[in-house]
């Protein structure tokens, strides 16, 4: 799926057709897609493999006209295994044309043009479109960190009535999405600097916005540490809880256990096939019950007040 964009005074605006120097957004890309890309507007093929790949780490890359820049950008989805994970985008570019390129359908390129058109950005020139995409990015990040931060709280709060194995690897999942997020706003901050020895020129310098680029991914990485650093804290003590109770359990059936165990033995005792001594005792029987029971009491005392029970 491809539309064509073309940046006016009001931000970018979806045209009918293909025109030189327009902006060529295409998700989930199809066989018609790619034989536009690569018969119509010569993309190298190698690029659009390099972008395929979901591990693909955020770099530049340059063949014959065209330079390549992937950058890292959050990805949601409707599974419970990996709610949040993060997928590379594709930025193609030569003097006449922009193509960016993403296996999967995000909600941050449609937000990006609403915003140019909400704001009238115009963008004039292509470092400027990969710094505003990679500081939408940024946003994005920020928005689904706020969203993991209010599911742990939720599985914290389900944890604390009844710790269940769902809740748990909830907040594993959660756990992995956040270390994705920390290790894709890394290579993307690490980028910036090769853009910017990349893009010398005074036509494409704009430190304000460059600047403000690397804030934002500063704050977003110092965020992602934050909840990180506080979720594995939070599972640690978890698994301390769950040891305790373990342990007190243990505790408990092995007090049940023994303070069952004395009278059992008395019966026993009594309960051979020898002499006794007390069987021609009046109420032998009931001293026996007696007795037993009295133990147990006692083994039931002596346990309440080391706090086994």
């Amino acid at each position: 799926m491809r539309k064509f964009l073309n940046c006016e005074e009001t931000g970018y605006r979806e045209i009918n057709q293909w025109k030189e120097g327009c902006w060529v957004d295409v998700e989930i890309p199809n066989d018609d897609d790619f034989k536009f890309m690569v018969e119509d507007l010569h993309v190298p093929e190698d690029f659009l493999e390099d972008i395929a790949d979901p591990d693909e780490r955020s770099r530049t890359d340059s063949e014959g006209e065209w330079m390549l820049t992937i950058i890292r950008v959050p990805f949601r989805q409707d599974d419970d295994n990996h709610p949040y994970s993060t997928i590379p985008l594709g930025i193609l570019c030569n003097d006449k044309n922009i193509v960016t390129v993403c296996y999967k359908q995000t909600e941050m390129i449609n937000d990006f043009i609403l915003h140019t058109q909400r704001k009238s950005i115009f963008i004039t020139n292509r470092f400027e479109l990969i710094l505003r995409l990679l500081f939408s990015s940024t946003v994005w990040f920020q928005k689904y960190l706020k969203q993991i931060n209010n599911k742990v709280n939720a599985a914290e709060n389900e944890l604390e009535k009844s710790i269940r194995n769902e809740d748990l690897l909830q907040l594993r999942n959660l756990q992995k999405a956040l270390v994705y997020f920390n290790t894709s706003i890394r290579g993307n901050e690490v980028l910036i600097g090769r853009l910017e020895s990349l893009f010398q020129s005074k036509n494409y310098q704009n430190k304000d916005l460059t600047e403000d680029v690397q804030i934002e991914l500063k704050q977003a990485y110092n965020t992602v540490n934050i909840y990180s650093d506080i979720l594995t804290g939070t599972m640690d003590a978890f698994a301390s809880i769950i040891s305790n109770n373990v342990n007190t359990i243990m505790k408990r059936m092995t007090s049940i256990s023994i303070t069952l165990m004395l009278p059992t033995l008395i019966a026993s005792f009594y309960g051979m096939n020898v002499e006794v001594g007390i069987d021609k005792v009046p109420y032998a029987f009931v001293i026996i019950v007696c007795f037993s029971i009295a133990l147990g009491i006692l083994a039931f005392i002596i346990f309440r007040k080391i706090k086994w029970f």
